[in-house]
């Protein structure tokens, strides 16, 4: 019988120098030979700091929990949500701590590193959900809404941002996307931060519960966040936009720029060439007479693709997937590379839900659905809406619907 592996206990202290010199600081380790399985715990005091908490094995990226986990397992066929299972290669483990809220006097902490001998039984996979129960709700939007085909395309409704376990969500992905399909929505991109460990779930899930899923990551730094959309691996947040914008393309994928205005998290990234897609309308933009979105969007690029994102985390933050609406006029059934390629063209539009006022470039014309009493506002042109499905001939430039005090109900590219 092997013998049971001590563990490995280290400790030390990051100072306000450190997060300067560095986001994200690497702690080696070297596991022991025979350890099938390894868990990592990470203890500081958590009202004087904060610590992001992730893993790098010597074949590469292994995982990301952030600030949401202070424990993760990685063993051969399981592993704590925001980590890939697998085999633990042999050879030097990096233990990787963002230095995400360091005080002045600095922050003390302490890693402990257990290896298994055998690995433990891990929670077991998440069932998956069962159809829908059969209720109005469950129709999806696009189809209550009537709206027409264009050329073999058609409207989509959807949610552009979302967490899980393998994050900061408090959802599985299961959970999530029968929550998603119940709001009316086609398609769901699960963004989680700084990881792909969701992206094998999808395909599954998003048969059994009758919605299209999209793989994506949030690639989450200090200075700005950015989804990546498409099965694309994992994208390295330690490098510069400049180098997720050169892997995303290269893998087939579309980059956007997440709420540029949301307080610390707002984008300060330099950029040698700015993303044609941004995230206008964010679920944050909780007073939508405030015109600084729209500022914004105007000064980062003249042909920018707005999309909405409801940055879902968990049912207490009283707004349900799909607010706002992300609608794209996408390519036969909707499957995720058609969304994705929707977005890319600039086919979309963004409601502050599924079922809210819609205003959408169909063609030659805008079409415009629950508008009555609203003004269509853009670069050259100004009318009153009358009426609840309203066809007008389509000009060039962003457009949006407001209410006479100047609210923003609806956007289109």
């Amino acid at each position: 019988m092997s013998a049971v592996p001590a563990p490995i206990r280290m400790s030390g202290r990051w100072t306000l120098d450190d997060r300067l010199a560095e986001q994200v600081h690497a702690v080696p380790v070297e596991l022991p030979p025979g350890t099938r399985a390894f868990t990592v715990e990470l203890s500081y005091d958590r009202s004087s700091g904060v610590l992001d908490l992730g893993c790098e094995g010597p074949a590469g990226f292994r995982g990301w929990s952030g600030g949401a986990r202070s424990r993760y397992t990685i063993a051969p066929g399981w592993a704590t949500p925001g980590y890939l299972p697998g085999e633990p290669e042999a050879g030097v483990w990096r233990v990787l701590l963002g230095l995400y809220r360091i005080p002045f006097a600095g922050l003390p902490y302490e890693l402990t590193v257990t290896p298994h001998a055998t690995p433990p039984p891990g929670p077991g996979s998440p069932p998956l959900p069962g159809p829908p129960a059969p209720s109005s709700a469950v129709v999806p939007a696009s189809a209550l809404r009537g709206l027409p085909e264009l050329d073999g395309r058609r409207w989509r409704a959807g949610e552009l941002h979302a967490h899980t376990v393998h994050s900061d969500g408090s959802l599985t992905v299961a959970e999530l996307a029968v929550l998603a399909r119940s709001e009316g929505l086609d398609f769901l991109a699960v963004t989680d931060h700084n990881t792909v460990s969701h992206h094998a779930e999808l395909p599954g899930v998003a048969s059994a519960a009758g919605i299209t899923l999209i793989p994506g990551q949030e690639v989450t730094t200090d200075l700005g966040h950015a989804n990546a959309f498409g099965d694309l691996g994992w994208i390295d947040f330690r490098e510069p936009p400049d180098a997720w914008a050169r892997a995303v393309r290269e893998g087939g994928g579309l980059l956007s720029v997440n709420h540029p205005l949301a307080a610390d998290c707002a984008w300060r990234h330099p950029f040698t060439e700015r993303p044609r897609t941004a995230e206008i309308w964010h679920s944050g933009w909780w007073d939508r007479t405030w015109g600084a979105p729209l500022s914004w969007a105007q000064a980062w690029r003249d042909d920018l693709v707005f999309v909405g994102g409801g940055d879902y985390h968990r049912p207490e933050e009283n707004h349900p997937p799909g607010a706002p609406c992300t609608w794209v006029l996408a390519e036969g059934h909707g499957a995720g590379p058609a969304i994705v390629e929707g977005v890319r063209a600039g086919r979309t539009a963004v409601s502050a839900g599924p079922l809210g006022p819609l205003l959408l470039r169909h063609g030659d014309e805008f079409l415009v659905l629950g508008g009555d009493g609203l003004v269509l506002w853009g670069p050259e042109h100004r009318s009153v809406i009358r009426g609840d499905r309203v066809t007008l001939p389509a000009r060039p430039g962003p457009h949006r619907l407001e209410t006479t005090r100047n609210e923003v109900m609806a956007l289109c590219t």
